[in-house]
């Protein structure tokens, strides 16, 4: 017996020996390049200051043993040396002990893997390695490179967010008026000389006087005559005809006559006093229009209506009712008292011309406001000191003017937002905040200075504040859509950037296209931006490695590195042009 089962033992042994071995875990780590590997997007590619790893991993029919316990850890390896695992999956077999998804040994099967990793700068030539260990026996899986990575185009994004400068409300013409009125006796047209000296006529002529000496540009006259409605509708026709021939005659000749005292230097440099005639054209026929005439029931209904008179709610009623001048005139006639008011202090004041004169009124001109914005800016109005502003290209220049502005009108917001504005231009990002913060304070939620709190907010890399910003600056323009979109292009929502900056052919919407797989769309928009900068030369390399276009990839590196040397580095460890990076035209471009 003893003998027996002492030869039994190292047939056990073998059997176990066979056991191991055919449990199937050395022909998975021998055939592990059997696993296919799938990555989306293949090389990787931040977005919005994350990269996200999507893998599938498909295993073959007769592959992952039974018992087998795998633990895959994916990691990105840097341009730098260093690693970075991911999180790692548990794998195991339909009879392997311990938790983790199941991988049959007849059919196989499928594995979908996702995650996120922070962006970091190292990641723009890095690669994404499977790393795997079969933890039955602690033995390591060959490490197989899967994915080349990182795309970092986003990170190109420039900042050219709209700031927003607020109007001024300048105007270089400015229309006057001033009307004065010729009041008539009763059936008459003439010309009475105390009509022609009252307080309303003297008034006038200082309006004229005024003018004359600030250079108005006189448009017209235009005369209105009536009668009063007591008259028969004839009569009355004429008599308003005549009243405003009568009324241009006598303000012509009142021109003729008319003298304005002046300053003048002479000769020596004195200043002397002189009269001169006001302009001719005041006196001339043909710059009288008469517009008006005949009977004014509309006058009269007004003045009725705003009276004390006793029984008007009557005379508006005969006014309502009857359209007749004559049926009208026998109704309120037949109010004998009421009639005799209405003679007295409402039909009077009817039987007038009125006058009207137009004028416009010019302001300094362009030179002299640019002058004065320098020189005295305390002299110009604060709409004169906005407008200097938008007449010189020069930031700096810009930037004193308004605050010149913010100094002498200090309760205005416009002041503090523009000269916010000139600072953002500037790139002296934490004075404009200053500003607009000024700004808001004096007109609260302002959507211009809204927007403009946000393009801070997002140079600050606050971009959950620029939009919360953006948000109320609904109303201020296409500028606060294009500005979101620039937020949208840093957080990975790419079709809602396209769409917000679809109004504007700049770099960042052609950018922005790229980033949204539509590098046609993204090459017409860069056209039309007529974009000759480093960057933009840059762009269109990558829009042409897109395309296949390798001619017009290496014309265009060429071009940016031209204008930026520092590019050239830039594109070495660039992953749009990593199909290229051992093609000699390629590597010769970049040198």
């Amino acid at each position: 017996m003893k003998t027996q089962s002492f030869k039994s033992l190292p047939i056990l042994g073998l059997a176990a020996i066979a056991i191991v071995g055919c449990n199937g875990f050395s022909k998975m780590l021998k055939d592990a390049n059997l696993v296919k590997y799938s990555v989306t997007p293949n090389p990787l590619q931040d977005n919005g200051d994350s990269v996200a790893v999507n893998i599938t991993a498909h295993y073959p029919a007769k592959f992952f043993a039974k018992k087998a316990a795998v633990t895959v850890t994916p990691t990105l390896k840097m341009s730098d040396g260093s690693t970075v695992a991911l999180k790692s999956i548990n794998l195991v077999g339909e009879n392997a002990k311990g938790e983790g998804q199941k991988v049959h040994y007849d059919q196989g099967g499928s594995v979908n893997y996702t995650t996120k990793v922070a962006f970091s700068n190292p990641m723009k030539m890095d690669e994404l390695d499977i790393n795997a260990t079969l933890t039955n026996n602690n033995k390591q899986f060959p490490s197989m490179k899967i994915a080349d990575g990182t795309i970092a185009t986003a990170l190109l994004i420039q900042n050219d967010d709209k700031v927003i400068a607020a109007k001024d409300n300048f105007q270089k013409t400015i229309t006057e008026r001033d009307t004065t009125r010729i009041f008539y006796v009763i059936s008459q047209s003439n010309v009475r000389p105390a009509q022609m000296s009252s307080e309303e006529m003297k008034k006038f002529k200082e309006f004229v006087d005024m003018g004359t000496r600030d250079g108005y540009t006189w448009d017209g006259i235009r005369v209105d005559a009536y009668a009063s409605p007591d008259g028969e509708t004839e009569f009355n026709a004429h008599l308003a005809d005549d009243r405003a021939k009568t009324a241009i005659k006598a303000v012509r000749e009142m021109f003729k006559d008319m003298k304005i005292e002046v300053e003048k230097t002479d000769e020596k440099g004195k200043m002397r006093k002189e009269r001169m005639p006001v302009d001719s054209k005041l006196s001339q026929e043909d710059f009288y229009k008469v517009a008006q005439t005949g009977m004014d029931w509309i006058g009269f209904q007004t003045l009725v209506q705003n009276s004390n008179i006793k029984g008007k709610e009557l005379i508006l009623g005969v006014l309502s009712m009857y359209t007749d001048h004559d049926q009208r005139m026998k109704q309120i006639k037949g109010m004998a008292q009421t009639y005799t008011e209405l003679a007295d202090d409402i039909l009077p004041k009817l039987r007038r011309a009125i006058i009207i004169l137009d004028a416009e009124k010019k302001s300094r001109s362009d030179a002299q406001i640019s002058a004065l914005a320098i020189s005295h800016p305390d002299s110009l109005s604060v709409e004169e000191l906005l407008y200097a502003g938008t007449l010189t290209t020069d930031m700096n220049q810009k930037l004193s003017i308004y605050k010149a502005a913010e100094k002498n009108y200090p309760n205005d917001w416009r002041c503090a937002n523009n000269a916010g504005y000139a600072e953002m231009m500037l790139n002296k990002a934490s004075d404009a905040a200053g500003d607009f913060a000024q700004a808001d304070h004096l007109s609260p939620n302002n959507p211009v200075v809204q927007n403009n709190l946000g393009v801070v907010a997002r140079w600050k890399g606050d971009r959950a504040g620029a939009m919360s910003y953006y948000a109320k600056a609904t109303g201020a323009g296409p500028e606060v859509a294009y500005n979101m979109g620039l937020v949208d292009i840093q957080t990975g929502h790419y079709a809602d950037a396209v769409t917000q900056t679809s109004g504007y052919n700049t770099f960042n919407s052609a950018l922005a296209k790229v980033l949204n797989s539509d590098p046609n769309g993204a090459k017409t928009t860069l056209d039309a931006s007529n974009d000759q900068s480093a960057m933009a030369s840059y762009l269109r390399a990558i829009i042409c490695a897109r395309t296949s276009d390798k001619d017009g990839m290496i014309t265009n590196l060429k071009a940016a590195i031209n204008k930026d040397a520092s590019l050239a580095q830039t594109a070495k460890t660039d992953c749009e042009f990593l199909k290229y990076k051992d093609d000699t035209d390629f590597k010769a471009a970049i040198q």
